[in-house]
């Protein structure tokens, strides 16, 4: 028999306890692990929690969640408190007889990954723990009372075991006493106990304390604002695989904030935690590859970590991803899934995902639950008195999306919203000027109009300078009404260089100028305008502008009535046919060469 075996057999199972702790103490875990099992075996409580603590934690043993557990409640059941404070947590964490196999974690520190909680189990070993005087059964019983189901639930009882707990110097019962006074710091006292609190837990390591002290440095909150303190706060919580912290020291390691600058170790952080589950660092990994740096951007990696992000209803991850789906950057183009990531960023709160939403919604995407949800969300916020909402709603209204269409209704929310929001005087010109839901009144239309073109509205420009044309709603002026019509074609609206086009071919009072016109032409057929294509195909083919190309002509004339254009049949009749090669003349050079 080996000299180990002989001297675990000499031991009393007392004696052999309390050897088995010494060992404990020196680091020889492995060595202790035989006397444990001796005094376990004779029912010495403590040796039957430590026997099932060396199981969970694999320390002298393979792990094993099930001996662990086995031992941890047979030493519960014998009233020993460390034990039934440990099963509580066990409990919660869906690791008691019947959860699921996981590891062990602090219930205040990283996110346990377990089975289903089992709160019941967990208050009733929780209440044993704190009355027999655990400081940290105090703090499990604190958290059920004040987080669990309803029907456990006593926040003032659950308050006062925090207290308790935090009294006794408990980490765990400190940082959730910190939390309690976190809900009313109107008092400096109370700030001051709050701050002593949340800092002693974090010096004695727990991971979210340290997160939530980092979180305190970084923003000055309380304490002068250490960016540096911060980062290393955020540094301790991370190694400890909190990955709210994890995210942040990737971030301060990315930005510089409080440390060197490190962007290849940052990203690894942020990386680690947004695989962990943590949406704003997915976001944020998302945002990295979608601006590049040194290398070009990466849109298609971006999409993959905004979809994380995204999925757990992160809203700026969401809007990114649907812009990314908008233009077909890295995903294929789909509109209706932009959509459906705009409704995701909307209902967490962007405002600018309601107007986006709503803005392909009458294009025709989306579904009718976007169609109805968005109406809704316009028509409420509209009712709060919010003007932009009001002019969503009343587009909503006047083009039926999400509900029937109600052109009286449409006029009267955008007359409301028309005292403070560009497109909505606009569109309320518009149905002035047009009769829909109101009297017909083009004067007052036109002024409507002219205030949103003033503001620099493009389309209000293009439609203001149409109206001088042709005197609607006031007096002609065919200059002002070019210098328009310029301003809103050098910012790329093809109508507007139709119109620019048009005016300097003639029949205006303007200097006729056929060089620019063509130019005008060229540009609005080149972006698909039908008119201008036309238009570019009889200058080029009649010579009207110093420029003769039939074969151009035919080209543009050919697409414009591809579009529809049929004016066109007559100008592509009217060319010459095209050259036809004599076909003995070809194998003739053919066979001579």
């Amino acid at each position: 028999m080996a000299l180990l075996d002989k001297l675990t057999t000499g031991f009393s199972p007392a004696a052999a306890l309390r050897r088995a702790l010494k060992m404990q103490e020196e680091g020889d875990v492995k060595g202790a692990f035989p006397l444990l099992s001796k005094a376990a075996r004779a029912g010495i409580p403590e040796a039957e929690f430590r026997i099932g603590r060396s199981y969970l934690e694999g320390a002298g043993v393979p792990p094993s969640r099930t001996e662990g557990v086995r031992w941890v409640e047979r030493a519960a059941g014998k009233g020993y408190v460390e034990a039934q404070a440990l099963l509580a947590t066990l409990c919660l964490h869906g690791m008691g007889s019947g959860g699921a196999e996981a590891s062990p974690a602090g219930l205040f520190g990283n996110q346990a990954a377990g089975g289903q909680a089992d709160f019941e189990s967990a208050a009733k070993w929780a209440r044993l723990a704190a009355e027999g005087g655990s400081a940290e059964g105090q703090a499990v019983l604190a958290y059920i009372l004040t987080n669990g189901p309803d029907s456990l639930r006593n926040v003032a009882e659950g308050d006062a075991w925090y207290k308790k707990s935090a009294d006794a110097g408990c980490p765990q019962g400190q940082l959730g006493y910190a939390l309690i006074l976190a809900r009313d710091t109107t008092s400096p006292e109370t700030r001051a106990e709050l701050l002593r609190h949340l800092s002693e837990a974090a010096d004695k390591g727990l991971a979210t304390a340290l997160y939530l002290w980092g979180m305190v440095n970084e923003r000055g909150m309380g304490v002068p604002q250490d960016r540096a303190k911060a980062a290393q706060s955020y540094r301790q919580a991370a190694l400890k695989g909190h990955r709210g912290a994890q995210a942040r020291w990737g971030y301060a390691l990315m930005e510089g904030n409080g440390v060197e600058p490190n962007q290849t170790e940052g990203e690894s952080w942020l990386r680690r935690a947004a695989l962990a589950g943590d949406a704003e660092a997915a976001a944020l990994v998302g945002d990295i590859y979608a601006k590049g740096g040194a290398l070009p951007p990466n849109y298609a990696e971006a999409a993959m970590w905004f979809r994380r992000a995204a999925d757990a209803k992160h809203r700026g991850a969401a809007r990114a991803l649907a812009m990314l789906y908008l233009t077909g950057a890295g995903v294929p183009r789909d509109h209706d899934e932009a959509a459906h990531l705009f409704r995701i960023s909307a209902e967490a709160g962007d405002g600018n995902s309601h107007v986006d939403l709503g803005n392909l919604l009458l294009k025709g995407h989306g579904s009718e639950t976007d169609s109805i949800r968005t109406r809704e969300w316009f028509e409420q916020a509209a009712a709060s008195g919010d003007l932009i909402a009001a002019f969503n709603f009343g587009v909503c209204l006047a083009e039926g999306v999400g509900i029937e269409r109600d052109d009286r209704k449409a006029a009267e929310w955008l007359r409301r919203a028309a005292d403070g929001v560009v497109n909505a005087q606009y569109w309320y010109g518009r149905m002035l000027v047009e009769g829909r839901g109101v009297e017909a009144n083009a004067e007052e239309g036109r002024a409507w109009i002219t205030k949103a073109a003033d503001a620099g509205m493009i389309e209000a420009e293009v439609m203001l300078a149409d109206m001088m044309l042709t005197g609607r709603g006031g007096a002609k002026d065919h200059a002002a009404a070019l210098a328009l019509f310029l301003r809103a074609a050098e910012r790329g609206h093809v109508g507007a260089m139709f119109a620019v086009g048009a005016m300097y071919g003639g029949g205006h009072e303007v200097p006729m100028d056929r060089v620019v016109a063509q130019r005008w032409f060229e540009s609005a057929a080149e972006r698909g305008h039908p008119y201008a294509q036309m238009m570019l195909g009889r200058y080029l083919a009649r010579n009207l502008a110093g420029v003769y190309d039939v074969e151009k002509a035919r080209r543009w004339l050919e697409r414009a009535l591809a579009q529809g254009m049929q004016d066109a049949k007559a100008d592509l009749a009217a060319l010459p046919p095209p050259p036809q090669s004599d076909s003995r003349e070809v194998a003739t050079q053919v066979a001579g060469n």
